[in-house]
């Protein structure tokens, strides 16, 4: 059963599944762009990195409206979101436009909060919050901001780049909030069973 309580198809290939696995396939051409070091490689790994975003938002509606959610699908698209969110932030690290301790917090988080929710898994299964949600939206909101090579488009644009990071320090807070959250989540469900 997921956490609507619907019960999870065992299907495997279908369209949510697909695109979740063209999102993965995706993660090393973005990683690879990004590389790249030229501005039209930078404009690529943006599309990329859209495309992908767009995928993740398309495969659940997809598994929902369609009765399509699958054990499969449930444990891969989280993944594969971390997987997109966690590359591009360590790029942007690399590259030098965002702080290592940020990339460093959050990487922390992200994979703190799935492995506590594996963990969890056979007891319980901890849903989404809103402010998950809500962290998400922020933290890709970021992430294409700071990708765009602004100074390409116009000298006078590069304050744009300041504009993504105070969206990212608003991620780094609202995905430490939440973070806290599930944790405190856990432990209710650990003592609860």
């Amino acid at each position: 059963m997921n956490d609507d309580g619907a019960r999870l198809s065992t299907q495997v290939w279908n369209l949510p599944n697909a695109l979740t696995m063209g999102r993965i396939a995706l993660v090393p051409v973005f990683v690879v762009l990004l590389l790249g070091d030229s501005t039209a490689s930078r404009w690529w790994a943006l599309v990329v990195f859209v495309v992908a975003s767009i995928t993740d938002q398309l495969d659940g509606h997809i598994a929902r409206s369609r009765g399509l959610v699958t054990a499969f699908g449930t444990i891969a698209d989280p993944i594969a979101d971390k997987a997109l969110t966690l590359s591009a932030f360590l790029m942007l690290s690399v590259a030098g436009v965002i702080p290592w301790w940020v990339t460093v917090l959050i990487a922390i988080r992200e994979l703190g909060i799935t492995a506590l929710r594996s963990v969890l898994a056979r007891r319980s299964i901890i849903p989404a919050s809103m402010g998950g949600k809500v962290k998400t939206v922020l933290q890709m909101l970021a992430i294409v901001i700071l990708l765009v090579p602004w100074s390409s488009l116009s000298e006078s644009l590069a304050w744009m780049t300041t504009v993504g990071l105070v969206v990212l320090y608003a991620a780094l807070v609202v995905t430490l909030a939440t973070g806290i959250d599930y944790v405190v989540r856990g432990i209710r469900i650990a003592r609860s069973r």
